[in-house]
């Protein structure tokens, strides 16, 4: 990113002459979303649109850059360089359709942005309205079975990362995604009253998760400073005993909210006083035969 945002001060006023490159940049510095992965997506769109206006900006170039986006394989996150740049590996297959729509989506942000902010010249007609989006494949809905479940927690506990365990066994109880796990600090974790908060939920609550007594007893045996990780160096290597990390996430969280509405009560949500006993209880999700 280039340092427009402060070179610039107050926003533009009817700036069509404004390289697209730099548009990106003041929408970045202005955005206040949680979406981690747009600065990565914008980040192509200041490669393939660089130098040009936003006046001169229409459907055409967008519907070109995306279908060469098609083009290209997919790729996957690798881990970091030594110099602790993020290192992307292709895959065999070609980007998704949902993707390419995350990346259609990210730059009509920013045009719609540029509009609301009077950036874009009057009259200016936003490019992406006739761009049509992909059809996205629904994809297979998978839950874990009793046996899995028990098969899974044994791989875990088996795992050369010692907290793989404990990393799966949260997932399996909490419904939480893996990326809110990874990034739990001590300082988020009271085990005292069996609580972990991670951020906030996409309405903007707080968003608290309740730790089954076996999580708690083994998160004591682990307990650092208060900075610190929770599951330090979950790297792919450290994940990889799982084969595709996402994936189990994925079949994870949608096997303990089929296990919430068994149990007859509701998915964390926020801030409860107590969580629900079922919640607690490890017989519900068979932990005891597990350990």
């Amino acid at each position: 990113m280039t340092d427009v945002a402060k070179t610039l001060g107050p926003l533009p006023q009817r700036a069509g002459h404004l390289p697209m490159r730099d548009a990106i940049d003041l929408y970045m510095a202005h955005y206040a979303g949680r979406d981690t992965t747009r600065l990565q997506r914008l980040g192509w769109w200041q490669q393939k649109l660089d130098t040009l206006p936003l006046q001169d900006l229409g459907d055409d170039q967008v519907h070109a850059a995306l279908e060469e986006l098609a083009q290209q394989p997919s790729r996957y996150y690798a881990g970091d360089d030594a110099e602790g740049k993020p290192i992307y590996k292709a895959k065999r297959k070609p980007i998704s359709p949902a993707t390419i729509n995350r990346y259609a989506a990210s730059l009509a942000a920013v045009i719609t942005w540029t509009i609301k902010r009077r950036i874009a010249p009057r009259g200016f007609v936003h490019p992406c309205r006739s761009i049509e989006r992909q059809t996205e494949a629904s994809g297979k809905t998978r839950f874990l079975s009793d046996d899995e479940r028990a098969r899974l927690l044994d791989a875990c506990r088996a795992a050369p990362w010692p907290r793989m365990y404990v990393l799966a066994l949260m997932g399996l109880t909490t419904g939480a995604r893996k990326g809110e796990l990874l990034a739990l600090r001590w300082e988020d974790v009271d085990l005292e009253r069996a609580v972990a908060t991670c951020g906030r939920s996409k309405n903007g609550d707080p968003k608290v998760l309740p730790v089954v007594p076996a999580v708690v007893e083994i998160l004591r045996s682990f307990s650092g400073k208060p900075s610190e990780l929770v599951f330090p160096c979950a790297t792919p290597t450290s994940l990889s005993h799982s084969r595709s990390s996402g994936r189990m996430f994925s079949s994870r969280r949608r096997s303990a909210t089929s296990d919430f509405t068994t149990c007859g009560t509701a998915a964390p949500r926020c801030s409860p006083p107590q969580a629900p006993p079922c919640w607690r209880s490890r017989t519900c999700w068979g932990i005891d035969s597990c350990r």
